[in-house]
């Protein structure tokens, strides 16, 4: 099997959307969370500090999704640069790593987004059961 640098270089679009996609999110989170801080210093109830922890978790989530995200980065640049010093089974196995990475960021995404789908529904229940009542 042979590589050539060009197919490592691939990544560098898709990697770096989805890591700007992945600091939106991150800074959405980030803004929600400062806010029902001061909602909760106001009215320490229950339902803001549950909102408070499953944020905290989708922020660390997102964390790694990043960190996985720079590796796969990280270890594309590494794989081009052995490809261009013509080390092609090196080159190989670190483009391997580097698509690796990328399959675990998207796959802590995915579990990051149904966490947040899951919120989203207990919150429109929380709704529906008022406009019922």
């Amino acid at each position: 099997m042979t590589l050539s640098v060009e197919t490592p270089a691939l990544l560098f679009s898709a990697t770096s959307l989805i890591l700007l996609a992945y600091t939106n999110r991150f800074l959405t989170i980030a803004q929600i969370v400062r806010s029902l801080k001061k909602h909760y210093d106001e009215n320490h109830t229950k339902s803001i500090l549950l909102q408070i922890k499953n944020l905290n978790l989708r922020i660390s989530l997102i964390r790694y999704m990043q960190l996985f995200g720079v590796l796969s980065l990280f270890l594309s640049v590494f794989a081009m640069l052995s490809l261009f010093l013509s080390q092609q089974i090196f080159g190989i196995y670190l483009f391997g790593a580097s698509l690796l990475c990328l399959l675990i960021s998207l796959g802590i995404s995915f579990w990051e987004i149904s966490i947040s789908v899951t919120a989203l529904r207990h919150h429109l229940s929380d709704i529906e059961e008022e406009a019922l009542n």
